[in-house]
């Protein structure tokens, strides 16, 4: 077992099931000869050659519109997108061929592609590299989108995408790529994409938090705990689509509130499905409004700005402090 950052877990998912699986192939700008702009598929080109890594043209629309041609032949392709905000040259490509084969053809075809894309601020990056677009992808009936939040979830979610059926949007945080180093398991592990996992239990209040707002909504844990004696549950969503509403609704039964954290942006993003989902499921346990903190309801702003536009535990404290006392 070796301490892995999120890098080098992703790298290992991808070599064990090219390893695994001569039909899984990666795709992508620069994901070959260099590595990755990231690295996550560095040494993978000398591995497994050129026909199994493919340096494509700087096209979005191509690299989907190829991966989906593959697909249905067969072949198992991980796309990389540079940047989730690159990702609207091809989202016409996912929303229009990747969502609706299975459907389209009665169940003749799938789509079997994975579509790696890292997201998120916190890194000062520039427009269009900063973007945290989720809700798009989990708004569209036939895709499945996963956030992982650590190194060994994410190199086991990373292997079941990889194998599931169906296409799947994998987001990666990029404030997380060398944010911390986990144990990770030397033979292949997977999870199961579609359900949550409580992070930390509590009995107070469920603060549900994904990617790299996981270790925001920790060290505000940690705070309240040792400031205000009490004790949170945290959730991890991970999947964002299908969401675990099962988790949630049972998490929140048993605190009573619920803080949700994200950084899309507030209105119509994920916290307001997974306050809905917990007023249908928990309304009667409910001892308090739910909130949300988000992102603002602005473009991305530049990286001189950006702290001030992501969730931070200043934000998240005054949240959970304000639902604990309603």
């Amino acid at each position: 077992m070796a301490k892995l950052n999120m890098v080098k877990a992703l790298n290992l998912a991808l070599l064990q099931e090219m390893e695994r699986d001569p039909d899984v192939l990666v795709i992508g700008e620069d994901v070959g000869v260099d590595g990755g702009v990231f690295r996550v598929t560095e040494d993978l080109h000398r591995k497994f050659g050129s026909n199994r890594v493919v340096d494509s043209p700087l096209a979005e629309a191509g690299i989907i519109g190829a991966s989906v041609g593959m697909a249905l032949y067969g072949l198992k392709p991980v796309c990389e997108i540079q940047f989730s905000g690159f990702a609207f040259q091809c989202f016409h490509q996912i929303e229009n061929h990747v969502a609706r084969y299975r459907m389209r053809t009665q169940g003749r075809f799938g789509c079997q592609m994975v579509v790696r894309m890292p997201y998120g601020g916190g890194v000062r990056a520039l427009e269009h590299h900063s973007e945290s677009e989720e809700q798009f992808y989990a708004h569209i009936p036939g895709l499945k989108m996963v956030i992982p939040s650590g190194p060994r979830n994410a190199r086991a979610l990373l292997a079941s995408a990889i194998r599931d059926p169906d296409p799947v949007i994998f987001f990666e945080a990029k404030a997380l790529y060398h944010a911390a180093k986990e144990d990770v398991p030397d033979e292949i592990e997977t999870m199961e994409i579609g359900r949550a996992h409580v992070d930390r239990p509590g009995k107070d209040l469920t603060l549900v938090a994904y990617g790299a707002m996981l270790r925001v909504v920790r060290e505000a844990a940690d705070r309240l705990r040792e400031e205000d004696g009490v004790e949170l549950e945290i959730v991890d969503l991970l999947t964002i689509s299908p969401l675990d509403r099962e988790t949630l609704v049972a998490s929140v039964r048993k605190t009573g509130r619920a803080v949700v954290v994200h950084e899309a942006p507030r209105s119509f993003g994920p916290g307001a499905e997974i306050a809905a989902s917990i007023m249908e499921g928990a309304f009667l346990s409910l001892e308090a409004p739910i909130r949300r903190v988000t992102a603002h309801d602005v473009p991305f702003v530049g990286f001189a700005r950006e702290r001030a536009n992501l969730p931070d535990v200043p934000r998240v404290l005054a949240a959970c402090r304000e639902t604990l006392k309603f």
